[in-house]
């Protein structure tokens, strides 16, 4: 039974290594993204260098400037 145990939990040590692994290399999104949320629910997701985000790329970029712990 500890053998067991002990195959089950180094296991999930691998598996959960595995999953932070892929998720630092490839779901982990660097790049700017506007998310626009509305009142009755509905997200709208954009890419920040598509067109139709440049005002709201340009108004956070201006925000995060003032702010001196935003790196």
């Amino acid at each position: 039974m500890k053998r067991v145990l002990k195959l089950f939990g180094a296991l999930t040590l691998l598996g959960s290594l595995a999953a932070g692994g892929y998720y630092f290399l490839f779901m982990r999104s660097r790049q700017p993204q506007v998310e626009l949320y509305f009142d009755d629910g509905s997200m709208i997701a954009m890419p920040g260098d598509a067109a139709e985000a440049a005002p709201f790329m340009a108004v956070a970029t201006e925000v995060l400037r003032g702010v001196p712990i935003a790196s």
